[in-house]
């Protein structure tokens, strides 16, 4: 008697983050159009394309800050709005987005990132300043201050760090929040050559503890050697794949290109008959 043939079936790979036909604009300009993504868990992503390519859009989009003209989105299969407010995503923001002269300490400005989990703490501890904050949280703050070497600066000022130190920062709050996904908006830039060793180096750790990291990114020789793949962007996407096949030249040329648009030609005003 045949034996009944046997059937495999092989489970979809859970994917992070997936983006289809999304389009955006600001003030009716478009700034994405027609975006096709999807990133699977525990990979590490670079984003690559010129200033004004829509990466950072892209990033106010998958943190449910910003809402598309068209498409869908999904963060672990879900709304992103609903898996920032559960803390599963982290976002680290360019040094310029953050108020460098606000008067808070190193340690307070990570407990921030703990905010997200403070919110389930009994109801009367949320009613207390934050250094009272449950022993567990100040924890994290401090594991996280001593992987990115700042358990030193714990109480200076942000104001008083250098560039690469509040770069540090940064990510030590990102990490503070314990997310599934890390959304990094150029964190690199403007570090020293030690400071960019310790946060990719640390970006690798993390990636390997089964977390999601998402980069943008100028720095190419980083994106080759770190990233498992390379996704290039300017308005739409160009091309997304392992980073020898992303960063060559064509497909670099293309994607400078890739977002341009004619100028539409105007006519002058017809000057009345006198």
């Amino acid at each position: 008697m045949r034996k009944p043939d046997v059937v495999l079936r092989l489970t979809p790979k859970p994917m992070a983050v997936e983006v289809k036909r999304l389009s955006a604009a600001y003030d009716g300009q478009p700034v994405l159009e027609n975006v096709d993504i999807a990133l699977p868990v525990g990979k590490w992503t670079a984003i690559i394309g010129p200033n004004g390519a829509g990466k950072s859009t892209l990033f106010r989009i998958l943190l449910g800050v910003m809402k598309p003209l068209r498409g869908a989105v999904t963060v672990h299969g879900e709304d992103p709005a609903r898996q920032r407010r559960l803390g599963h995503i982290a976002y680290m923001a360019q040094q310029e987005a953050v108020e460098w002269d606000f008067p808070i300490s190193v340690q307070d400005t990570v407990l921030t990132g703990r905010f997200g989990h403070m919110r389930t703490d009994l109801w009367w501890r949320r009613l207390l300043p934050p250094r009272w904050a449950e022993s567990h949280h100040w924890d994290v703050v401090h594991r996280c201050l001593e992987a990115v070497n700042m358990q030193d600066f714990a109480h200076r000022p942000i104001g008083a760090l250098s560039g690469g130190q509040k770069k540090r920062v940064l990510l030590a709050r990102a990490l503070a929040q314990e997310a599934r996904l890390l959304l990094l908006d150029e964190p690199l830039a403007g570090v020293d050559t030690a400071s960019e060793r310790l946060i990719l180096d640390l970006l690798a750790r993390q990636r390997a503890a089964g977390r999601t990291v998402v980069m943008v990114t100028h720095d190419m020789d980083s994106a080759r050697r770190y990233a498992d793949q390379v996704l290039l962007i300017n308005r739409t996407i160009v091309g997304m794949g392992a980073p020898d096949n992303m960063l060559v030249d064509e497909m670099l040329a293309r994607t400078a290109v890739a977002g341009w648009r004619p100028v539409a030609r105007r006519d002058p005003p017809l000057e009345a008959f006198p």
